[in-house]
C-alpha cells in the first residue's frame, strides 16, 4: 500500500532537522537526539496501570553497565521476563530514551521487562555492546530468585539495532551454552551489516532512515570492515541457525531494513525454527511507535504483545 498519509509531514519534519552535524562530536550529536521532537516520550502512547521500576548495577569487562526492570506493581512471584535492547545504530539511544516503550510493554503484556544500557559505539566498538547484553543475560539468570525472574520463560527482544544484538545474543547463548531464551521479538532487527539487501537501495533516501546514516553506524560500530560478515556481528549470515529459540519479526514496508529481517525469518524457517513475520504496511523505520496517532502501529505492538503471551503460555503470564 502507499506511504501513510500522517507519515508524510512527519518524514518532511524528520528530513528538515537532519541537517549537516559533521562540525559536532559524537556526544553533542547524541544530546540533540534525545532533545528531538519525534523521541518516544511525544509520540508513544502511555498506559495506566502502576509499573514498579528498578534500576541495577550489573558488572562488565571493564566497568559496569545499567539495566532498568519494569514490573506491574501488582505482580506477585516470578514472572516472565523479557530482556530488551534499545535501538539507535549502535551508536545513538538509551536506556531512558526506550523508558516509554519498555513501560507500556510490560504492562501491555503482564511481564517484567528489563532494558539493556549497552554501551555504544564508537567509544566501544563491536562486540562490546554484545558482550555487555549477554554479561546482562547471564547476570539476570544468576539473580533469578531475587528479580523474581521466570528462568523457564525468559525471551530477548529489541529494535533495530537492538533487535540484531537480541538476534546475535540468542547466537552467543546458544554457542556458549549459556541461558536457554524461550523466544525472541525482533522489531526492524539489523541483521546484515553489509548493506546489500535491496530494501537497502530502494529506500535509500525520502524514509526517515537513510542508507548513508547506516553506513557511518557500521563504520562507528566495526573496527575494520570485514567484520560486516561474522555472525555476531549480522546473523543472518551465519551458517547454522539451528537450536535458536522462535521468533516474532516485525517489518515496515518502507523501510531499509526491511528485506534483512524478513530474510532473516525464512532463514530461521529453514533452520526448523518456528517464525511469525508481520510486515506493517505504509509505514517506516519507527513508525511502529507512533501509538499515540496511528491504529497501524497500535496493531502492530499487539501482535508483538500476543506473540510473547503465547511464547510464555497460559500459567500466570499476567501475574
Amino acid at each position: 500500500m502507499p506511504l501513510r498519509p500522517v507519515l508524510r509531514p512527519l518524514l518532511a519534519l524528520a528530513n528538515a532537522l537532519e541537517g549537516d552535524d559533521s562540525d559536532q562530536s559524537v556526544a553533542e550529536r547524541r544530546a540533540a537526539d534525545a532533545r528531538g521532537p519525534l523521541q518516544m516520550r511525544f509520540v508513544t502512547a502511555r498506559g495506566f496501570a502502576p509499573i514498579a521500576i528498578l534500576d541495577l548495577a550489573v558488572p562488565v569487562a571493564g566497568g559496569q553497565i545499567l539495566i532498568r526492570a519494569y514490573r506491574p506493581a501488582q505482580a506477585g512471584g516470578p514472572l516472565p521476563t523479557h530482556l530488551y535492547m534499545h535501538g539507535g545504530s549502535f551508536w545513538l539511544g538509551s536506556v531512558q530514551s526506550y523508558d516509554p516503550f519498555c513501560r507500556w510493554l510490560a504492562r501491555a503484556v503482564g511481564c517484567q521487562v528489563i532494558s539493556v544500557d549497552y554501551r555504544l559505539a564508537p567509544e566501544h566498538p563491536y562486540p562490546t555492546g554484545l558482550e555487555d547484553c549477554y554479561a546482562a543475560l547471564t547476570w539476570v539468570t544468576d539473580h533469578a530468585a531475587g528479580l523474581a525472574v521466570d528462568r523457564g520463560r525468559l525471551s530477548v527482544g529489541g529494535f533495530s539495532a537492538g533487535g540484531g544484538l537480541a538476534a546475535s545474543l540468542t547466537l552467543m547463548s546458544r554457542d556458549r551454552s549459556g541461558p536457554a531464551i524461550c523466544f525472541q521479538a525482533l522489531q526492524a532487527p539489523v541483521t546484515d551489516l553489509t548493506l546489500s539487501q535491496p530494501s537497502i537501495a530502494e529506500f535509500a533516501t525520502g524514509y526517515g532512515l537513510t542508507r548513508a546514516s547506516l553506513a557511518e553506524a557500521y563504520a562507528f560500530y566495526l573496527t575494520e570492515p570485514a567484520q560486516a560478515r561474522e555472525p555476531y556481528a549480522s546473523p543472518l549470515l551465519a551458517e547454522d541457525l539451528t537450536g535458536l529459540p522462535p521468533a516474532y519479526i516485525g517489518t515496515s514496508e518502507f523501510d531499509p531494513l526491511r528485506d534483512e529481517g524478513e530474510a532473516y525469518g525464512r532463514r530461521l524457517i529453514q533452520a526448523g525454527v518456528p517464525v511469525e513475520t508481520y510486515r506493517a504496511r505504509g509505514h517506516v523505520h519507527a513508525s511502529i511507535y507512533l501509538t499515540r496517532f496511528l491504529p497501524s502501529a497500535r496493531a502492530a505492538g499487539r501482535r508483538m504483545v500476543g506473540a510473547l503471551q503465547r511464547a510464555y503460555g497460559p500459567p500466570d503470564f499476567a501475574g
